[in-house]
């Protein structure tokens, strides 16, 4: 782990996406925090030690999930699959399929396996299995503030997490989509999935995969982002600022809470999505995984 001394920052981003604004200036406390996002090998370990079994790995009731086809009651996860050609952006069913038998030992289908995969990201994990991982480790999950902050590596205001352009002179800092999502990635980065963490140059906190290559769950629930109101008469910053309610989390379609994921992954692309920088956030149902979804850890006390 990396210590991060506290401090304040700019939060939010007013240059990409409405859910990042408003930019809000915000103080947090040092903290400890994963130089890198959980391996596989890590993961692995905590499941040799508690026997845990991860959502994915378990087959769903019918009764919690009303008009769910019985043939899907089986465990499975979220995988991305590429299209053949140009599809509608709006539909993500286009590219995301849910899988039988995929979990975080078999990441990309029921054959599949962890083989050379050691060192990449752990994927196919809900917040649950994180927040388990957590406990076990004797950590919590970040903050969105703590993320973020954490994220920016010293570098306030800056839209990525090495500066103001994404890819300097041709450069490749992070797993991201090169090309036309989602159909044609011309892995200028090298990487069609997830790459092994630690393959890009670490952040100005010495901290590695902040950006791109998995998205990293965080404990704070998703809504619009509110300012913090400053104390009557009070010069500082809201220190320690925390996200909404569970209720107000809800997705208004589902009802399910979501919660704030961060950094982006492999499949945010300039076509598409551009979401590999620290202000950027994505709602995220509690319950879901995906191939794309990752997390990292963090202590409070510098004991």
């Amino acid at each position: 782990m990396r210590w991060v001394e506290g401090g304040a920052f700019a939060m939010g981003s007013e240059n990409f996406y409405p859910e990042e604004a408003p930019v809000r200036r915000v103080r947090v406390d040092g903290f400890w925090i994963d130089e890198t996002p959980v391996t596989n090998r890590a993961f692995a370990r905590f499941v040799e030690a508690t026997g845990h079994r991860t959502v994915a790995e378990i087959a769903p009731d019918p009764k919690d999930y009303p008009g769910m086809p019985i043939e899907l009651a089986q465990p499975g996860s979220l995988l991305f699959q590429r299209t053949v050609g140009p599809v509608d952006l709006q539909d993500h069913s286009q590219w995301w399929t849910f899988a039988l038998g995929v979990d975080w030992r078999h990441p990309h289908g029921p054959g599949s396996s962890l083989d050379g995969l050691e060192d990449h990201p752990v994927v196919h994990v809900t917040f649950e299995d994180a927040r388990a991982y957590a406990k076990w480790a004797g950590k919590s999950l970040p903050t969105e503030a703590e993320w973020e902050y954490a994220a920016r590596g010293g570098l306030d205001g800056q839209d990525y997490a090495w500066g103001g352009e994404l890819a300097p002179e041709g450069e490749m800092l992070a797993n991201y989509w090169q090309g036309a999502f989602p159909f044609a990635n011309t892995l200028d980065d090298g990487w069609e999935r997830t790459s092994p963490v630690r393959s890009y140059p670490a952040n100005g906190f010495g901290l590695y995969d902040m950006i791109g290559n998995v998205w990293e769950w965080t404990s704070d629930w998703y809504a619009q982002p509110r300012v913090e109101a400053k104390a009557r008469g009070s010069c500082c910053v809201p220190a320690n600022p925390r996200g909404p309610t569970r209720h107000e989390s809800l997705d208004p379609m589902s009802a399910i809470p979501r919660k704030v994921l961060k950094g982006g992954s492999h499949l945010c692309a300039p076509s598409y999505c551009q979401r590999y920088r620290p202000a950027a956030r994505h709602a995220q149902a509690i319950e879901s995984s995906t191939s794309h979804i990752g997390f990292r850890c963090v202590v409070r006390n510098k004991a």
